[in-house]
């Protein structure tokens, strides 16, 4: 079973390891880590962090939001992959990370009034059919392919929708239940609530009268949201499996290759 840590400054952040996959067989512990942004880490999450030993770190997020953000801390000779899963016309990938950093959110009204939840959603069967989205999840499981990069961990700004997503790709190809893979998805909520209360309360502080309802459901992983993709993957290719090898290119080869590297 995975060894159980913690990040002060992620606290979402999680080993993938010990969840059952194809054959009975569990995933390796240490091998597959999600997290969300790392510039918030303190100075007391850098021994963790480094006894992680990673070799690579895959970044989901943005220029523009990597530019915004205290910059990643990390611990010892790690690789920095930068996999943008982004689309400037989709302002909710930006809107997460202005709240997670406490920024200005007047710019984001229009979206708060059409209504955050449908964005979100929005978001999600995006991540199942735009090119560009599967271009890049795509170039981010082959790099979890390649034995050099192993440990790994991967991360967006809030570690929960493009990290969220592309857990579930792994999970399934690794050969995890569905239950399995979509009660990881929502630990997020029960891992991250804290931290989520204490930035909703710093920006009414800043902000008295701001509304709470538009930005709570940009901080959380809601069943609705992964069920969103879960549409898309069926109406556009029946089903999981179909969709890993004719969107992503995970063909029973790669899935092979995926499971001898990452399954104990």
């Amino acid at each position: 079973m995975a060894v159980e840590w913690s990040l002060s400054g992620a606290p979402n952040a999680r080993d993938l390891g010990g969840y059952v996959g194809a054959g009975g067989r569990l995933v390796r512990s240490g091998a597959l880590i999600r997290a969300s942004g790392l510039g918030r880490l303190v100075d007391e999450d850098l021994p963790t962090l480094g006894k992680l030993d990673l070799s690579c770190v895959v970044d989901l997020r943005s220029a523009h939001e990597i530019e915004v953000a205290p910059p990643d801390r990390l611990a010892g000779e790690t690789r920095v992959v930068h996999i943008p899963v982004h689309d400037p016309r989709h302002p909710v990938f930006t809107y997460v990370s202005a709240v997670m950093l406490g920024h200005d959110l007047s710019a984001y009204e229009a979206l708060a009034r059409e209504g955050t939840t449908g964005a979100m959603e929005a978001i999600y069967r995006w991540f199942v059919s735009d090119p560009t989205a599967i271009e890049a999840f795509t170039r981010a499981v082959r790099t979890v392919a390649e034995s050099d990069n192993l440990p790994l961990l991967f991360h967006c700004s809030a570690g929960k929708d493009r990290t969220g997503w592309l857990a579930v790709i792994l999970l399934t190809a690794l050969g995890v239940d569905a239950a399995t893979i979509r009660a990881d998805y929502l630990r997020t909520n029960d891992l991250a609530d804290g931290v989520n209360e204490s930035i909703m309360g710093a920006m009414l502080v800043r902000r008295p009268g701001l509304d709470l309802d538009a930005i709570r459901p940009v901080l959380e992983a809601r069943e609705n949201y992964l069920d969103a993709a879960y549409d898309e993957v069926a109406r556009r290719h029946g089903d999981m499996d179909t969709y890993l090898r004719d969107a992503l290119g995970i063909d029973d080869a790669l899935k092979a290759e995926l499971r001898e590297r990452l399954l104990d």
